[in-house]
């Protein structure tokens, strides 16, 4: 399932926010990812699809330097994080929200809020984003001071995405945010994504709903055992019979 040569650089004209070259991760015995090749630029919202256990995780992992990788590099912003420790790629501008949420259950919304802002250090700027994020998630106002535990799985997923962007991410690692929500929460969660790239966050996307990740996203790149064998822009990937059949049911 190949176009060609998916090392090719889509959008010549923009510069490069995150720049994946040549990136092997093992996990023991187990090569998770083979030698993978990933560009996203600024401003953009770039999917990863592929089946369970493509390595679509484990890319976003690397990234974010929660795995160790076995060779290859990983720029952002023209520096190379290949090494760096996680703090130190969150302080860089890179944001990861997990599969399955993980807030802080036995604290308030409030406290998980301010939690993702650790690495900022000026008070009243974080007072300031904190309104901001109610804003974008009013449901958390709402729920500002109730535990994280006593959210709906949706109120919880809005939550792990704002905690995330309390680091002032310029990329932010999405994973699996549908999982486990009902249809209508999907579409909001969805569109609350669709609407931060107005706000100059990038992101790429890890999405079991590969019709509704291709839908939002400018480009996306396709994982099979480990291996990208297709990128394309969204739009066309919609339109691929391979993938159709593959993904889109």
């Amino acid at each position: 399932m190949s176009l060609g040569n998916h090392k090719e650089i889509i959008y010549q004209n923009n510069s490069e926010l995150l720049n994946i070259k040549n990136l092997s991760v093992n996990y023991g015995g187990i090569q998770a990812l083979k030698s993978i090749d990933i560009i996203i630029h600024p401003g953009e919202v770039v999917t990863l699809i592929g089946a369970n256990g493509a390595g679509k995780t484990t890319t976003l992992r690397a990234i974010s330097r929660l795995v160790n990788c076995r060779s290859g590099q990983i720029y952002y912003e023209g520096h190379n994080i290949t090494r760096y420790p996680t703090y130190k790629v969150v302080q860089s501008g890179i944001a990861h929200c997990p599969e399955g949420r993980r807030v802080l259950a036995r604290q308030t919304v409030l406290d998980n809020l301010k939690l993702g802002a650790y690495i900022r250090p000026n008070s009243a700027t974080v007072k300031a984003d904190i309104n901001h994020q109610f804003k974008i998630f009013p449901r958390l106002f709402e729920r500002r001071n109730q535990l994280a535990a006593t959210l709906s799985g949706g109120e919880q997923q809005m939550l792990a995405i704002a905690r995330a962007l309390m680091s002032k991410p310029k990329l932010l690692l999405l994973d699996e945010p549908s999982l486990g929500l009902a249809p209508a929460i999907v579409r909001e969660i969805f569109s609350i994504i669709q609407n931060l790239r107005t706000t100059g966050v990038t992101i790429l996307l890890v999405e079991q709903n590969a019709n509704l990740a291709l839908q939002i996203a400018d480009r996306g790149y396709v994982l099979e055992a480990g291996c990208i064998t297709l990128t394309d822009k969204a739009a066309n990937l919609l339109n691929n019979e391979q993938v159709k059949k593959a993904y889109l049911g």
